[in-house]
Order: structure tokens, then C-alpha cells, then sequence
């Protein structure tokens, strides 16, 4: 389903500048975002996300192998590259990318993972119905570690039931994850540093002034980081199409 038009963002990026150093030797020679999962490349499939839920207006950053990813898009219409000569992680990236990014709320979404819908409504449409721009600054979506797969970390976040994160601190586990699959406002950058830094430092700042929120994903999530784990998402995922491509 298609988001809200009233409330839906009209543009987003995707994050596709990394170097993808755990997914060697495959990405030595090609860009982690353009590694094919069950036929389709990663990119590939967080864009259709965007494509299904109407935004117009596409950014995508890169790096490494810029030229293939910039071979790789010449097909698909409204997308602008966000070269970085420099790596500038993910809070540098959208930084940069912002004057393309619109005035307003926008999607920042990982080429790292995938996703599938569990809903009738789409994950970002659920967010779009969720974002109030009166409250928030960071809206994130959040993956139950239990059914990451791919995923072997100790989870990021607890959740409270008016949707406010909170961050795992010192317990040794926490029950979500951060999925890559975000809306931010452009008032999320005000003063934010200048060169490379992590949206992390952002988040952290929104959580103090009470503008950071979650929405626990209702679908299938997959992180692939490991050529090891190719085989184990391409399975699933297979499993599950063509139900949700």
C-alpha cells in the first residue's frame, strides 16, 4: 500500500557509500549495495521500496566504485548521486546530501539490509503515519532482535509504549535493533559537525530533547554482512516471494 500522501515524505536517500570490508572478497570488486541477494541487488530493492511508496525524489551517495553504482542507476529516473570523494559515514553523508534532500521531512535508508512487509501497510508507510513534525526530529525503525537475521549484535534499543527509545546503556542485551529504515527532519542537522561523523551522535542529541522515536517493524528483516550469510537470506527470502519482492 502506498503511503499517506498528506504525510508522506517526497524524498529519501539511500546510504550506499560504504565499503562493505566484512562482505570481502565479493566487494572488492563491486559495491556492497549492488551484491545480488535472490537476484536482486540490494539497492535495487530499497529503492522499489521508495519507488512502491511514492517518493519522487531519490539521493544516493557514494564512494567506493562510484562509477558502478552510477552505471548501475542509469535506468531508473529520478535518482541524484551524492559523491564522496571522502567517506563522511552516515551523518556526514546526509549532511551533505540535505540541499537535496528538500525542506522537509525525508527517508534515510540503509543499502545494507532488506526488508519485507508484514502489514497490509508498508514499513514506510506505517512511518509516515506515525511522524508528527510537531514532536519529532528522528522517527527509527526498530527490528526485534530475535528475528534478525544475519544480526549478532546485543540489539540497541528498549522501547516504551508511547513509542520513545531508549538506548541498551549497561544491560547486556536490548530487545530491538536499529533496521537502517528512518524518517529524519532537516532540523535533526541544525549544528550538526562539519566532515564525517555517525547519525548517532544526532539520535543521541533528539533523545535528550525528547524528539527521537520508534516503531517496531511488523515484517521480515535481514542483514547481510557475511558472504557466509548470502545463502542464509537468499533461503528465506525465496521462502517468502513472490508474496513481497
Amino acid at each position: 500500500m502506498s503511503c499517506n500522501p498528506t504525510h508522506a515524505p517526497t524524498h529519501a536517500m539511500v546510504l550506499a557509500a560504504g565499503l562493505g570490508l566484512r562482505m570481502r572478497p565479493i566487494t572488492a570488486t563491486l559495491p556492497k549495495p549492488l551484491v545480488p541477494v535472490a537476484g536482486r541487488t540490494m539497492l535495487d530493492r530499497a529503492l522499489d521500496h521508495l519507488d512502491r511508496a511514492g517518493v519522487a525524489h531519490k539521493v544516493v551517495n557514494t564512494h567506493w566504485l562510484p562509477e558502478k553504482i552510477a552505471a548501475h542507476l542509469k535506468g531508473r529516473a529520478d535518482i541524484t548521486l551524492s559523491p564522496e570523494p571522502e567517506l563522511l559515514e552516515t551523518g556526514g553523508g546526509v549532511t551533505q546530501a540535505l540541499p537535496l534532500l528538500g525542506t522537509g521531512p525525508f527517508y534515510v535508508v540503509n543499502s545494507d539490509i532488506i526488508w519485507t512487509d508484514g502489514g497490509a501497510d508498508s514499513a514506510l508507510s506505517r512511518l509516515a503515519q506515525m511522524w508528527d513534525d510537531s514532536r519529532m526530529d528522528a522517527l527509527l525503525l526498530l527490528q526485534r532482535t530475535a528475528t534478525a537475521l544475519g544480526y549478532d549484535g546485543a540489539g540497541d534499543f528498549f522501547l516504551s509504549p508511547d513509542g520513545i527509545p531508549r538506548r541498551r546503556g549497561d544491560a547486556a542485551v536490548a530487545p530491538l535493533l536499529f533496521s537502517g529504515v528512518q524518517i529524519l527532519s532537516p532540523r535533526l542537522f541544525a549544528e550538526a559537525p562539519a566532515g564525517k561523523f555517525s547519525l548517532n551522535v544526532l539520535y543521541d542529541r533528539a533523545l535528550e530533547e525528547g524528539r527521537l522515536f520508534g516503531l517496531v517493524h511488523d515484517g521480515r528483516w535481514y542483514h547481510v554482512g557475511t558472504p557466509e550469510a548470502l545463502p542464509l537470506v537468499e533461503r528465506a527470502l525465496n521462502d517468502e516471494e513472490p508474496i513481497q519482492p
